[in-house]
């Protein structure tokens, strides 16, 4: 049996994932609600280093906190769900993702913002 694979669908990244196997990827995330002043980055530092993943977490003048992150689809799926529950003074309101290509992060980061 052939099996077709559109490269279309390659170069655009989509935005929601299509979870198969461990396929790399990079998610652009922002979460808003009360998510400074308590913990929010050390939280989302120590999930993505457990999960193996590459980035950067920062504070945002708005309020809210930008969390780049990249590694397996997988991985990056569970911290998403970890990002919407936070540490246990945060109250997430909302988390907007997008998905795009990875760019090669290896260690993940907190970053002054």
């Amino acid at each position: 049996m052939i099996r077709r694979i559109d490269l279309a669908d390659e170069r655009t990244p989509p935005r929601a994932p299509h979870v198969t196997g461990t396929r790399e990827a990079r998610l652009v995330a922002r979460i808003t609600g009360q998510v400074q002043g308590v913990g929010y980055r050390y939280f989302v530092q120590a999930e993505a280093s457990r999960l193996g993943l590459g980035g950067s977490v920062r504070n945002l003048a708005d309020g809210a906190v930008r969390v780049e992150a990249e590694g397996p689809r997988p991985s990056l799926l569970d911290l998403v769900e970890r990002l919407r529950q936070g540490p246990p003074a945060a109250r997430v309101q909302r988390v907007d993702v997008e998905w795009h290509p990875p760019h090669g992060d290896a260690e993940f980061r907190i970053l002054a913002g």
